[in-house]
Parts: C-alpha cells; structure tokens; sequence
C-alpha cells in the first residue's frame, strides 16, 4: 500500500484543488490491519502539485503505526501541448528501519485515448544504495460510470532496481486498482487490490493483496 493515487484526471479536468482521507482494512490472511492514506492535488499557473501519505498500523500491542511512507511530485507546464517536467521525492520509515528515499524525475506526457485519459510518467529514478540509476514508467486511470456514481482509478507502477543478493537488475510491478461507490459528494465506499511482482519483500511470485474502503473528500 506505498502508492496511493488521487483521480488526477478528474482533477485536472476541473482545475480546483481537492484533498481526500482514506482508510483501508487490509484483508489478506497475514496482513489483517488498517492502513490510512491522505492525499491532496493542487493545480496552479506553473503546473500542479500532488502529495501522500500512508501509515500501515500493524506494531505488536496496541496496533499503532508500524510503517509511514510519502511522496510528493512537483509537474512544470511546458510550452508543448500535454507535456510537462516532473520532479518527485519518496521516502519511507517502518519497524525495521528506513524503507529508503528515492530521486525521481523527467516528463509527463497526457494520453487522450478519448474513452480514457492516461498521464504517462516517464522517469529517471535514483533510490538509495542503488549501485546504478534505474527507471520508471507510471500511468494513472479514472473512469466514472452511473453518471458518476462509481468510480474506478487506480495506477500502475514499472520500475527497475537492484536484485537482493545479485549484480543484476529487477523489474517491479504495482498497480492498484480502485472502485469506489460515492454515496454524496464526501463519502465514498470501496476498496482496491494491490497487484505485485517483486515489489513485497520476500515473497515468491504475484501477490494480490484485497483490501476494504473508506474514503472522505473535502
């Protein structure tokens, strides 16, 4: 649950800021804890501005924060229709100790398919202890269906780092499908999968990773 993506289409659609806070209940046999995320995206003359956060409430006792984790991404307008320059920083904390801060940055190219819009990341990625800079390729959905009453969002991360225990590369793979049910204009109820390859350190092949939702918008 490091990633959590704002429906920047929309958003960018309407061109106003929005704020939301989410809270997940983690539903998979070995991972039975909360998980809250809040997020925010502001638009602005230069580009737009887009942060979160996540904490993961699994400590031993008392169930408090076991792992926070951020980013925030800074988007510059360029002079060239749909593009823009991307600069962003992620970092991390949990029980074991830092997760690792990352450098990312490069262009955002907006891909109007017409049914769907796709913001494609195009990203040179520096991680920490990384023996070698690596990439990243990211891109976010949103589809609103019954006349906006259902949503469904999610992105999709590719990346590259080093192996564990090897000179070689890895590829990573997370996506996180979303589908939300909006009761008003605050509250919406639903959930998201957590797909992964390479990405939970430790396991062995794709893990699928259900959780259930709330989410508030202010």
């Amino acid at each position: 649950m490091f990633h959590r993506i704002v429906s920047l289409i929309l958003l960018l659609s309407t061109f106003t800021a929005a704020q939301n806070f989410q809270i997940h209940y983690e539903a998979s046999e070995d991972r039975e804890f909360f998980v809250t995320t809040l997020e925010m995206f502001k638009p602005d003359q230069y580009g737009s501005t887009f942060w979160f956060v996540d904490m993961e409430y699994a400590a031993p006792g008392v169930r408090g924060v076991s792992l926070s984790y951020w980013e925030i991404a800074r988007a510059f307008t360029l002079p060239i229709n749909n593009l823009s320059a991307t600069i962003q920083y992620n970092d991390g904390v949990a029980n074991f100790g830092s997760i690792g801060q990352a450098w990312l940055a490069g262009i955002n190219y907006y891909l109007d398919l017409g049914f769907v819009a796709l913001p494609i990341d195009i990203l040179y990625r520096a991680a920490q202890g990384a023996d070698s800079p690596d990439f990243q390729l990211t891109t976010t959905w949103f589809v609103p269906l019954m006349d906006g009453n259902i949503e469904l969002s999610g992105f999709i991360d590719l990346w590259s780092q080093d192996e564990f225990g090897s000179d070689e590369k890895q590829m990573v793979i997370l996506t996180e499908p979303q589908i939300w049910y909006n009761a008003n204009e605050h509250l919406s109820i639903g959930g998201e999968v957590e797909i992964s390859n390479n990405f939970v350190f430790g396991a062995d092949g794709v893990q699928a990773l259900p959780t259930i939702g709330l989410r508030w918008t202010f």
